[in-house]
C-alpha cells in the first residue's frame, strides 16, 4: 500500500494512491460469505466463502489494489471474524467493524467514491448501471 505524501501550497493533504489502484471496501455478511447477523455470532465461525469472493478480493490485492473489509460485525466479534478470513485465506490490508446496519448508506466524502451492489457472483469485471452522483448545491 504505497501511499504519496501529498502537498498544497505547503501544507499537507490527505495521501492519494497511484494511479490505477483500487481502494476496495467490502462487506462480509451476505457479500463473501452467507449472511449472518449480529444475533447470531456462533455460525460466525462456521460459514463457508464464496469461492468466487474469495478469487476476486485475492486477485483483487495481488494486483496492488487495497482491500478492506468493512462489516456490521460489532467489535466484540473481531476475532473470530480475523480468524475465519485468515483460515479461508483472505488477502486483506485492514477490518473496519461496526458499520452501520440496515442499508440504505448515503457516504458523504471529498474523494471520489464508487458503489457496486454484490447481486450473487463476484464476476471479472463491473458494468455501469448508474452514473447518479449526489452533491451539495452551492
Amino acid at each position: 500500500m504505497d501511499l504519496k505524501d501529498q502537498t498544497e501550497n505547503g501544507k499537507h493533504v490527505s495521501p492519494v494512491l497511484d494511479k490505477g489502484v483500487k481502494n476496495y471496501l467490502i462487506d462480509i455478511d451476505g457479500t463473501i460469505t452467507e449472511d449472518v447477523p449480529n444475533e447470531e455470532p456462533e455460525r460466525m465461525a462456521t460459514v463457508e466463502p464464496f469461492p468466487d469472493a474469495l478469487k476476486a478480493c485475492n486477485e483483487w490485492y495481488d494486483q496492488g489494489h487495497i482491500i478492506t473489509f468493512f462489516t456490521s460485525r460489532t467489535e466484540d466479534t473481531r476475532e473470530v471474524t480475523e480468524q475465519w478470513l485468515n483460515k479461508h485465506g483472505f488477502k486483506y490490508h485492514a477490518l473496519l467493524m461496526n458499520k452501520p446496519r440496515g442499508g440504505n448508506y448515503h457516504w458523504i466524502d471529498n474523494h471520489s467514491v464508487r458503489s457496486t451492489r454484490y447481486r450473487g457472483t463476484f464476476t471479472s469485471g463491473f458494468k455501469k448501471v448508474s452514473a447518479d452522483i449526489n452533491e451539495f448545491e452551492d
